[in-house]
């Protein structure tokens, strides 16, 4: 690994939210929001080391409308969380896939409208996006995310006829952490013990599809960098409470890797050069095999970890997704 590349993965680390190490045994939510991870603060940054990239078009494609700022789920008293639908205008008449999307920033930072530039691109190819919102460390602690997700899942089947959603063509699509999300939410399909209790409880969590964009598959392995709180608490460890070595059952718990079966539905896998962002990738692919489980594997030689925001890779993300999603689900 380059000297750059060392800086690099410093400098995002403190993007992501690490702080400074702590002496107590279980770290809480320390309340407020983290704001670290930004968009613009990460085209900053790389533009350092890639001069040459652009941020990809926001500008909101036309024969897209978008429908902002809708509760989901009411997780606590007086706490709402939030989702918006971004849908083409016109359509066939039929129900239209949809995409739940996800925003990473180390569990503890980011906001879902990191997504909009490619909801809105998703939606322009005739597919439901949807960004979410879920809460973070600073807020709860795991597996509170998982559970909002799952929530975001069953409100989306719970409301396919108002926004013409087809429940037997859902995706989770998520990047960084929320890819780690993503892959989780996924692998977890049918499992009873990571719905929660976020609303519409008849209704069904599954996934048919995940998209994981540079997102960790396992927290105990000798890939992933999470977890080395030598010179500073890592995101993963507040977003557990517990260092690795303290509660190794939550890490493993939280593993995509750990739950995959015949449940688990085709993954897409879209990954930088940075190898320690997509950690037991290769080791869960070898899991799905046996199931007849597809899977894909697309790798930006060179590119940053947050290369999904920026051109030149907009675009082939954007295609890869839209191909991936057509072959799994044959249209």
């Amino acid at each position: 690994m380059t000297q750059i590349f060392w800086k690099r993965f410093i400098c995002l680390g403190v993007m992501l939210g690490s702080l400074a190490s702590s002496a107590w045994g279980q770290l809480g939510p320390m309340g407020g929001r983290d704001t670290s991870f930004t968009v613009r603060k990460s085209y900053l940054q790389e533009k350092k080391y890639h001069p040459e990239i652009t941020l990809a078009d926001s500008a909101l494609p036309t024969g897209v409308r978008v429908r902002r700022n809708i509760i989901y789920s009411t997780p606590v008293a007086g706490r709402n969380l939030l989702l918006d639908v971004y849908a083409p205008t016109t359509h066939a008449g039929k129900p239209l896939s949809a995409i739940l999307m996800v925003h990473g920033g180390g569990w503890r930072s980011g906001d879902r409208s990191h997504n909009n530039t490619l909801a809105g691109q998703l939606a322009a190819k005739g597919f439901v996006a949807i960004p979410v919102e879920y809460r973070l460390s600073t807020e709860a602690l795991y597996p509170a995310a998982v559970h909002d997700l799952k929530a975001a899942i069953r409100w989306m089947r719970a409301n396919a006829r108002a926004y013409n959603i087809d429940p037997k063509h859902m995706a989770i699509l998520g990047f960084s952490a929320g890819g780690q999300l993503a892959a989780l939410i996924g692998s977890t399909n049918g499992k009873v013990a990571f719905e929660g209790s976020g609303g519409h409880a008849n209704e069904s969590s599954d996934v048919q599809a995940i998209v994981d964009i540079d997102g960790v598959l396992a927290f105990i392995h000798p890939e992933s960098g999470e977890g080395d709180d030598s010179r500073s608490t890592s995101a993963a460890t507040y977003w557990f409470g517990y260092g690795k070595a303290q509660k190794p059952e939550l890490w493993y718990e939280a593993s995509a890797l750990t739950h995959i079966d015949a449940h688990t539905p085709p993954i897409l896998f879209l990954n930088s050069s940075v190898e320690r962002m997509h950690g037991g990738r290769d080791d869960l692919i070898a899991k799905l095999k046996p199931f007849g489980t597809y899977s894909e594997v697309h790798t930006f030689e060179g590119a940053p970890h947050t290369f999904m925001f920026f051109n030149p890779w907009f675009t082939p993300t954007l295609t890869y997704i839209t191909d991936f999603l057509h072959k799994v689900w044959q249209f």
